[in-house]
């Protein structure tokens, strides 16, 4: 294969992928959306026919392997010196996805990876094989994360050279098929179709029915679920739009009746959920439903025609608006702030991070979890720990901490990869029980770009960690360089606490009844540190409390000058304001910091601790 190099217009090439593939994806109901970024070059030399060639295949094998869902083309540019720069083209689905031992075979030419899922499939096989070999040849690589059933990312970069100065901006794909918005001309007909609106709100209803007349669908409108189900019984719907909240019987309860009503005809019929809860939480606990769409109201006739679009049976439809109407909708382009990124830092909620840092530097937080007699609920969502303490007062109540899972672990990542070409996780030891860097290093064997990192700390001495991985890549520094340099950081980062008794640490099995019983007889206050990964036993203070917490803070300051004073952290469990107030003072005699953050304990965390515990947390120079 040989290469031709040329000027092509970046946003003309990006046009006429759209046009051939969008039509497909659409006959397949798929979404189809390009996002591309506003900054990349207008202008480059290199292999336009090659690149098209790449990202064709890519998008045709995403589009081939994806049943439903939407299939996605991103666009960034890293700048380089001297007109260089790096296309990135990230093709991502919702399809099969591609089994964790299937990945190393995918780009062998003839190898039809899963042959008993794909052999339906039309093709030779030859497209990846293909896709490998340009990329190589044009001196950049391809990389492929995915999650077997839920679908793949496919990270394409290739180093072209800036032809002139000129940004694509706002490109219009669809210049040739706008419509002023009083020319209106509905995108589809489907005359034969029969849709089923619920909602208590008969002006909602008046809305609804309007919004959709163009489209010469069938409307039934019902005013609660009682009557959607007796028309579900005897009617068959193609789509079925339901209002949340309901007095008597609520949009989830019909939905599940309508699904397990005997005799009915609208068992297998998607349901669309009509909300003004709009929240991330309530979208999770209907797609936990099984809603098969999610519209907050108030809803625009747009957005009703596009998912009545995507889900009426194909025959029912006839396209009427000019084709490129359906493919206006679904590009959209990327603002500043949506731009993807090239590395991401994550963590667990073991690190004990304050908001406004998380906040700060956006970091995914993937939770780990405590088990109670009453279940099992995720660290800081949903238990709380002066929560956690209250039930452990009780000395019958038994509370363990427990790790994410693998395919919690997947789950997260797999969304990380949405924003991010790369993502950095930083997790608790390894060495501590319940720890979360085994399974995240499993999940990460999935994907060619997630990196677990084990911090050998716990609390906020992992959040430390965290910290500074986020600010070498706000410096754009690479994902091997901050792996690189977080291997070295851990030796620097030093965590301690110390508790009033080691009663919760006996009742989760770490130290023996005995040892515990007799560090309380003689009023001890030990320290717990971490040492090469490993939760210890260090100095024990004796006397009162105040006594014990002024010598353990002075003998952790007195490193004095090798103390890096930017941030310190001062985690606790069960401390009062006046105690919080009283800490601070006591470090601020001994050395001053840029900040002083404290940030009370996980759950995971503080049951092992108990009230009366804290440590101070920082890093070396």
């Amino acid at each position: 294969m040989q290469l031709l190099y040329a000027p092509y217009h970046t946003g003309n090439m990006l046009s006429d992928i759209v046009g051939m593939l969008w039509i497909r994806a659409k006959e397949k109901k798929l979404e189809f959306h390009i996002d591309v970024s506003p900054d990349i070059p207008a202008e480059l030399i290199g292999d336009e026919v090659r690149v098209k060639q790449i990202l064709i295949n890519v998008i045709n094998n995403a589009i081939k392997y994806t049943k439903e869902g939407t299939v996605s083309l991103t666009v960034q540019c890293e700048m380089k010196e001297d007109k260089n720069c790096n296309m990135i083209y990230t093709v991502t689905d919702t399809g099969i996805g591609i089994k964790t031992e299937d990945i190393p075979y995918l780009f062998s030419a003839f190898k039809r990876v899963d042959e008993k899922v794909t052999k339906h499939i039309e093709g030779t096989g030859l497209g990846l094989s293909i896709v490998k070999q340009l990329v190589d040849l044009m001196g950049g690589k391809v990389t492929v994360n995915s999650v077997y059933t839920k679908g793949s990312t496919f990270i394409i970069e290739i180093p072209q050279r800036v032809e002139r100065e000129g940004r694509v901006g706002e490109y219009d794909f669809t210049k040739a098929g706008e419509r002023k918005k009083s020319d209106y001309i509905p995108k589809f007909e489907a005359p034969e179709a029969r849709i089923l609106v619920v909602d208590d709100n008969e002006a909602n209803l008046m809305v609804v029915s309007k919004l959709l007349r163009d489209t010469k669908v069938r409307i039934d409108a019902v005013t609660s679920g009682a009557e959607a189900l007796r028309k579900t019984l005897n009617i068959r719907y193609d789509v079925i739009f339901m209002d949340h909240l309901m007095p008597e019987m609520d949009g989830i309860e019909c939905r599940r009746k309508i699904k397990e009503q005997t005799g009915g005809r609208c068992r297998d019929t998607s349901i669309v959920i009509l909300t003004a809860n709009a929240d991330e939480e309530n979208r999770a606990l209907y797609a936990r439903e099984g809603f098969d769409g999610y519209l907050p109201k108030p809803v625009s006739g747009e957005e009703l025609e596009n998912e009545l679009y995507t889900l009426l049976p194909k025959e029912l439809v006839h396209i009427t608006g000019h084709r490129t109407d359906l493919a206006e909708e679904t590009i959209s382009w990327m603002n500043a702030n949506r731009q993807r990124k090239s590395v991401v830092i994550t963590t667990e909620s073991v690190a004990d991070l304050p908001t406004e840092l998380l906040k700060k530097y956006s970091i995914a937080v993937l939770p780990h979890k405590v088990i109670t007699a009453e279940g099992i609920f995720k660290d800081g969502k949903e238990i709380e720990t002066l929560g956690v303490l209250r039930y452990m007062e009780n000395p019958n109540h038994s509370v363990k901490p427990l790790g994410p899972t693998i395919k919690e672990a997947e789950e997260f990542f797999a969304k990380q990869l949405t924003n991010a070409n790369n993502v950095i996780h930083v997790s608790i030891s390894s060495k501590v029980e319940n720890s979360g860097y085994a399974p995240a290093m499993e999940a990460a064997k999935s994907f060619d770009n997630v990196f677990v990192i084990d911090s050998a700390h716990l609390s906020s001495g992992q959040g430390i960690m965290v910290l500074e991985a986020c600010r070498m890549a706000e410096e754009g520094k690479s994902a091997e360089e901050i792996i690189q340099a977080l291997e070295k950081l851990k030796k620097k980062i030093h965590t301690s606490f110390i508790v009033d008794n080691l009663d919760f640490l006996a009742r989760a099995g770490q130290v023996s009844n005995g040892i515990a019983n007799v560090v309380k007889s003689l009023m001890g206050r030990p320290v717990l540190k971490l040492k090469k990964g490993k939760m210890g036993l260090g100095m024990t203070y004796f006397g009162s409390r105040e006594n014990a917490w002024r010598s353990y803070i002075n003998s952790i300051l007195a490193a004095g000058s090798a103390i890096d004073t930017r941030m310190l952290f001062v985690t606790y469990v069960g401390i009062n304001k006046s105690e919080a107030d009283w800490i601070k003072a006591q470090i601020e005699k001994k050395m001053k910091f840029d900040a002083i953050y404290f940030k009370q304990a996980s759950p995971a965390i503080a049951v092992n601790c108990g009230n009366g515990t804290f440590g101070l947390l920082y890093l070396e120079k």
